[in-house]
């Protein structure tokens, strides 16, 4: 028994002794894996944390990726607006040229309406002058064929004395109204080539203001000199005249002292424009040159601020006001720089209505041109107008003068009657009737007076003798072979008779008590 014990405490203890190896074996074991495990582990814990990072460098990457797209994103609806403005821009431009053609269809249609008037009006004075040329004519042919003996180299005279002022009137006329028709043909032929040129000279004012925009960074009293000097070229480019059309920096004294407003355009009626030029181009060329969004932003809110301060001062000055000017509630505010102009108005849309309240309206180079353009045409119009009127005063002193050589033509028609009658009434009392100068000459001859020469024969053809001197030669007086001599000694051919009257003389006067006999 004790054996059996024995060998079962053997066996109990190499029982032991294997699971003791068998648990030594696997905590090695245990321990082994763990170790593995933790290297493992580290292992990937290294791995995790070099993917961490490179999700991070990724992620990095993809932000910058998205920002980049997201600035080109923002570049790109920056350069749609830019576009956008330039269409708009390029619309407004074509809308004012089609304006601008409009005008000048207008235009041209009254030039031409103006032209078929003018050349009625000189249709109906060419016809007038020759109805007129005419009956002068054939009056002044009448007035010569009936008054031929009665007139004389003096009077002839005259006549052309009078009628050489109504040709040299004509003349005058005719020639002024060709040379309004010609400045016509003339202006209208250079209002078109101005038109053509407008769009030329919108490119060429806005590559010059971009290239000085450049050279005037920060001085602002070369920024206004120049925006004064490109408001001086436009003014030379409307077509006005300077110091009679538009002056240039005219002093004014008024209530706030004295005001010198950059140009005044004189209209017609006495009328007048003002204009003031204004240049801000220091926060317009920060925003130009703006390398982020932020201080884009900053400097285009400069660039409205400081085109709101040029309205606010200009609306101070209150320069309708000023004496001496009759000028419209609103001054025109230049602003030489087209994009300057064009970004701040699109980026605050109630700028211009801002500034209109305020009586100023905000013009670029183009509007300016075009409305000068409008106001040079309204005084080509005028002094068409003027000429126009001139004609009219012409032609009505030329028919004031036409009446007065009418009324002195039918005076000396009134006075060659009378004269007419004087020279009738004369011949009468010479020629014919009973005791008529000639019948009672005859008488004499056949009485027996002689006579040097003989009485013309339309003197004698209607001559009445007197009775007593045909009884005088039947009783066989002398004289009766002497009958083809006449008394001519007292009335000559070539001599006109006595004008004064013989009224004191009686029809019956003896001849004997006249002449003394043989």
């Amino acid at each position: 028994m004790n054996g059996g014990v024995g060998e079962w405490l053997l066996q109990s203890a190499g029982g032991l002794v294997l699971t003791g190896g068998l648990v030594t074996i696997l905590i090695g074991v245990v321990v082994w894996q763990r170790q593995r495990f933790a290297r493992e582990r580290d292992s990937l814990l290294t791995r995790l944390q070099a993917s961490e990072a490179q999700c991070q460098r990724l992620e990095q990457e993809l932000a910058q990726s998205d920002g980049q797209q997201d600035d080109l994103r923002e570049r790109q609806a920056q350069l749609q607006q830019q576009l956008g403005t330039r269409e708009q821009q390029i619309e407004a431009l074509n809308e004012r040229l089609a304006t601008l053609r409009e005008q000048y269809g207008r235009l041209e249609t009254r030039h031409e309406q103006q032209q078929n008037q003018h050349a009625e009006q000189l249709q109906l004075l060419e016809q007038a002058k020759t109805r007129m040329g005419h009956e002068f004519e054939s009056l002044a042919g009448r007035i010569f064929d009936e008054r031929q003996r009665a007139y004389s180299a003096q009077s002839r005279d005259s006549l052309e004395a009078l009628l050489k002022p109504f040709r040299e009137q004509v003349s005058g006329f005719r020639q002024r109204f060709e040379e309004l028709h010609g400045q016509e043909v003339r202006e209208r032929t250079t209002l078109k080539v101005q038109i053509d040129q407008l769009a030329s000279l919108n490119r060429q004012i806005t590559e010059e203001a971009a290239n000085l925009t450049r050279a005037l960074k920060g001085d602002k009293k070369m920024q206004g000199n120049w925006g004064e000097m490109m408001l001086e070229s436009v003014l030379e480019r409307s077509g006005l005249r300077r110091d009679i059309e538009y002056r240039r920096e005219v002093s004014i004294d008024g209530e706030q002292g004295r005001q010198r407003p950059d140009a005044v355009i004189y209209l017609p009626d006495d009328k007048h424009l003002i204009v003031d030029a204004k240049v801000s181009l220091n926060a317009y060329v920060r925003y130009v040159n703006a390398e982020d969004e932020t201080e884009r932003e900053q400097a285009l809110r400069a660039h409205v601020q400081a085109v709101r301060s040029h309205i606010d001062a200009l609306s101070g000055r209150d320069y309708p006001r000023l004496p001496g000017l009759r000028s419209p509630d609103f001054v025109f505010l230049f602003m030489p720089v087209e994009p300057a102009f064009a970004v701040a108005f699109q980026h605050d849309e109630s700028l211009f209505q801002e500034a209109f309240s305020r009586d100023i309206i905000v013009v670029t180079p183009t509007t300016l041109l075009a409305s000068l353009r409008t106001v040079a045409s309204l005084w080509n119009l005028e002094r068409q107008n003027e000429n126009a009127r001139h004609i009219a005063e012409r032609a009505g002193k030329l028919l004031d003068k036409f009446q007065g050589f009418v009324s002195s033509l039918e005076d000396v028609g009134r006075h060659l009657g009378r004269a007419q009658g004087s020279y009738d009434q004369a011949m009468g009392r010479l020629s014919t009737g009973q005791g008529s100068l000639v019948g009672q000459a005859l008488a004499l001859n056949k009485l027996g007076v002689r006579m040097k020469r003989d009485l013309p024969a339309h003197l004698t053809r209607d001559a009445d003798v007197d009775a007593e001197g045909d009884v005088a030669d039947e009783a066989g007086h002398p004289g009766g072979d002497d009958g083809s001599r006449r008394v001519g000694d007292a009335v000559r051919d070539d001599q006109p008779p006595d004008s004064q009257s013989r009224d004191d003389q009686p029809e019956d006067a003896r001849p004997g008590n006249d002449s003394p006999a043989s």
